[in-house]
């Protein structure tokens, strides 16, 4: 495993909830990133407990987590080591009420 698969090993399996997005919970990059966050905070999700990785700061962290997953696009959420998915799939789940099982949070009203 190269250096930077073992860095992503590393931030992937370190908190809870991990988003791998452009920009940040408070600033998100792209429309994308945005609606992954919007999506989790839907869950009752606190963005403070959501570990956020910028790949706009890391071209290595941008194009290796690319291969860790093996998923093309980006964001890209894990949850407890898991890799769930991109915000198309978080929207399914979501309204599946699949993702808030995967979070651990209650169905919101």
């Amino acid at each position: 495993m190269s250096d930077t698969q073992q860095r992503i090993d590393q931030l992937v399996k370190g908190a809870d909830v991990v988003l791998f997005m452009k920009g940040d919970a408070n600033f998100p990059m792209c429309g994308f990133s945005g609606r992954a966050i919007q999506i989790l905070k839907a869950c009752g999700v606190d963005p403070k407990g959501v570990r956020t990785v910028n790949v706009l700061e890391d071209e290595e962290i941008r194009q290796g987590i690319k291969e860790y997953s093996n998923w093309p696009t980006i964001p890209q959420l894990y949850v407890k080591g898991e890799f769930v998915g991109g915000s198309d799939i978080m929207m399914e789940m979501y309204q599946s009420g699949e993702l808030q099982q995967v979070l651990g949070t209650p169905p919101q009203a």
